[in-house]
């Protein structure tokens, strides 16, 4: 089974209700790597009430928690930057918060 984009904002959307949300596909960028054929690659940025005064693998384990079926059907690799409102704003890659 292939997981979506669409998917994991689903169940973080679902799960941690972040204020701000984005999930990136960066299977591309990995292509004829051995891990691409295991799985697609992602970078999720999100800024959740939940993570407010949790330390950084806290907030990871959170977010690995939620989507433990994912993780177990398509993720080969995911990147992570939790953070919660208190925390500055999470920058675009286009340099904009």
């Amino acid at each position: 089974m292939s997981v979506s984009s669409t998917d994991i904002e689903r169940v973080l959307t679902a799960t941690l209700r972040p204020t701000h949300l984005e999930v990136q596909d960066d299977s591309h960028l990995h292509a004829g790597h051995a891990g691409a054929r295991e799985g697609r690659h992602y970078t999720v940025r999100l800024t959740s009430e939940r993570f407010t005064g949790l330390n950084r693998v806290a907030r990871h384990r959170l977010v690995y928690d939620a989507l433990e079926h994912e993780m177990r059907s398509g993720i080969h690799a995911l990147v992570i930057d939790a953070r919660s409102p208190a925390d500055a704003p999470i920058a675009r890659p286009d340099g904009h918060t």
